[in-house]
């Protein structure tokens, strides 16, 4: 299969995907180096898919809308902070903190239910990892998608009254 009917082929599998598709399972699909993947998907991304690289897999991400919520809060409000998200009808895409020796860093989480969450939070306690908001006093972003405007004002309102929002 030449390179143009396998990227028509894998946003096909992606677009019709309920969960992430690994890498190493797309790969097996088109009989291609997890590395062939990789390239794929970023000229996926050039020709302007919206295709997330999350820790499960590959999700294609269309007809929604994103924004960007400054937040501050201790290690122990994480399951709050994102249920929140979570429960106001949001996607958490990744956790950023501006880091005064690296700069920007940036967690992929993609996080869509209460499982999600939990399965994230318990792998930070069984793990014993700190999470990126320990490197900022507790200050990060995240980056949220939801299916419309509304929601996103919803979202904002729900951290804002649970005092996580960081008002400028």
């Amino acid at each position: 299969m030449d390179r143009e009917k396998r990227l028509e082929k894998l946003s096909e599998i992606l677009a019709g995907a309920d969960v992430p598709v690994s890498g190493a399972s797309l790969a097996d699909i088109f009989g291609i180096s997890r590395q062939a993947v990789v390239q794929d998907i970023a000229i996926l991304r050039d020709r302007g898919l919206r295709v997330l690289a999350t820790a499960r897999g590959y999700v294609l991400r269309e007809g929604s809308r994103r924004r960007v919520f400054a937040v501050r809060h201790d290690a122990q409000e994480i399951a709050e902070e994102l249920n929140t998200i979570i429960g106001a009808g949001g996607r958490v895409i990744d956790v950023v903190v501006d880091h005064p020796v690296y700069g920007e860093i940036r967690g992929n989480l993609d996080l869509a239910s209460r499982e999600d969450v939990a399965r994230f939070v318990n792998v930070l306690k069984s793990t014993g990892q700190s999470p990126l908001l320990s490197l900022s006093r507790g200050f990060h972003v995240h980056t949220v998608e939801a299916p419309d405007e509304r929601t996103l004002d919803a979202i904002e309102r729900a951290l804002a009254d649970k005092g996580f929002l960081e008002m400028a």
